[in-house]
């Protein structure tokens, strides 16, 4: 360990993981908390994200994993605590996000290319997070054990020594092969790096934990580190999924009185918007990817979209925008947003070679254009009076954000000819058509507005400090007593 650390710099522990998925960021969301109900001054951290679902802060924009860490951590959102976000559009280009603003000439870059140039403004971010707190949790990216990218690696081991970090190594066992995982990774790390970890945790375990003996001891014997907590499969912990789906095991239980589809295009966005939904009793969530998916549904929702043009294409390819036609036809809520409202419309127009052209769904009379800036803000505004199945939306003030290219407003030659859409919020934000059962808006995060959820389902949201507090009190029970504390001494 750095025998040079400074005063007032943050202990930091660090949570690495032997896959992505094994849950790396659930569980640092929990550390944050835990710490921060120990008087503890936290902060999380995570050097590169790369994730379409995103939240805005003070600075731009960040992961939105770092972003409940820092609610999770009692602490103000901020564009350090995630310096580098990656957003793929395509399968081989991401835009990139550097503390917080897009930053072209890091996206034109060869992947491996960019991280001299941004380790940097990565430790820079790090170092003033340690100088303000007394605690950073820093969260790791895939597998440290991932050889062919140790030499550019600016979000694992590289981390963990600028930061002098205490590191817990998280597996999967429900995946199976969860012992073989940590002792590869272990082993693939170099030496100086195995010193820090501090000790492997098994997540997602099913059934009685004595069974797992002697495989801990095992493990240690060889590695020298100890298994210090096996936390059992929680699917309804009510914290958003940071780049996964949700399924029915993680939605609340009960009989089912709405479905709702969810498009599930391939670049979908701010898919985490949605949790609230999956934590009310009676309904029940479907991502959709074909025809079969939407039927029988009472709501679709065509959500956030990296990439408009080319999730429109798929939609088309996969035979949804035949699906979705007819369920507004039928009379059948319909709901667009961001990327989502811009598919209803009746054309994409990209002059500046942003997200592409193409024609959209023709569900409201707009057009959407889009430009080179991109719009990153809070918003709150007020529905006007809404029909339909929205109507108890009408005069309802709402709080959310915008992350979008691009501006949408009505087709020209459309309002001329009587075919109008009704502006339903200020400032070109929200849309219906006459029948009012098609909405589309810009502003995210609609669900997460405690008002718009007693409008719609007539119930109340479980609060985020709910959930952060029961995330905290899951480690608390099973975690080996003082591990803890002693990370952070």
């Amino acid at each position: 360990m750095n025998p040079n650390k400074g005063p007032g710099q943050a202990r930091c522990v660090m949570v690495l993981g032997t896959t992505s998925g094994a849950g790396k960021s659930w569980l640092a969301t929990a550390l944050c908390r835990w710490y921060a109900r120990q008087g503890r001054k936290v902060a999380p951290f995570k050097a590169q994200n790369m994730s379409n679902n995103a939240r805005v802060v003070a600075g731009g924009e960040i992961g939105s994993a770092q972003y409940f860490q820092a609610l999770a951590a009692r602490a103000e959102p901020d564009v350090r605590m995630n310096p580098l976000l990656l957003k793929p559009e395509r399968d081989t280009h991401s835009q990139v996000v550097l503390m917080g603003q897009v930053d072209d000439a890091l996206s034109a870059l060869p992947w491996r290319g960019r991280s001299e140039r941004v380790w940097p403004r990565i430790a820079q971010a790090l170092d003033a997070l340690r100088a303000d707190h007394e605690v950073v949790v820093i969260e790791g990216a895939g597998s440290p054990a991932e050889i062919n990218l140790m030499a550019s690696d600016i979000v694992n081991l590289r981390v963990a020594r600028h930061a002098d970090a205490r590191c817990l190594l998280v597996t999967d066992i429900d995946r199976g092969g969860a012992f073989a995982h940590l002792y590869g990774t272990w082993a693939l790390m170099p030496e100086d790096d195995r010193a820090r970890l501090a000790g492997f945790v098994l997540n997602k375990f099913r059934g009685d934990a004595a069974l797992l003996a002697p495989a801990p001891q095992q493990l240690q014997e060889l590695t020298g580190v100890p298994t210090v907590a096996t936390l059992p499969m929680w699917w309804q912990h009510g914290l958003p999924e940071e780049d996964g789906v949700f399924d029915d095991r993680s939605v609340s239980a009960g009989e089912v009185t709405r479905t709702i589809a969810v498009i599930a295009y391939p670049r979908i966005s701010n898919l985490d918007e949605f949790q609230p939904l999956k934590n009310i009793a009676g309904v029940r969530l479907r991502w959709a990817r074909s025809p079969a998916d939407v039927a029988g549904a009472d709501w679709i929702i065509l959500p956030g979209s990296k990439h408009t043009s080319s999730d429109l294409a798929w939609l088309r390819s996969q035979g949804l925008d035949r699906a979705v036609a007819a369920h507004a036809a039928r009379g059948g809520a319909v709901l667009g947003v961001c990327g989502g409202l811009q598919m209803l419309g009746e054309a994409l127009i990209d002059p500046h070679g942003v997200d592409g052209n193409g024609p959209g769904l023709g569900l409201l009379p707009l057009v959407t254009v889009f430009a080179p800036d991109k719009t990153v803000r809070h918003r709150e505004a007020a529905f006007g009076a809404l029909t339909g199945p929205w109507a108890a939306l009408s005069g309802l003030a709402v709080r959310g954000y915008e992350i979008h290219h691009g501006r949408t407003a009505e087709h020209a030659a459309m309002a001329a000819a009587g075919e109008r859409a009704i502006a339903v919020m200020p400032d070109e934000l929200a849309w219906q058509n006459g029948a009012g059962n098609v909405l589309g808006l810009y502003l995210h995060g609609l669900f997460e507005d405690a008002g718009v959820l007693r409008a719609l389902f007539g119930v109340a949201a479980r609060s985020l400090d709910t959930v952060f507090d029961g995330l905290a009190d899951h480690i608390d029970s099973h975690f080996d007593a003082g591990v803890l504390r002693s990370l952070i001494q």
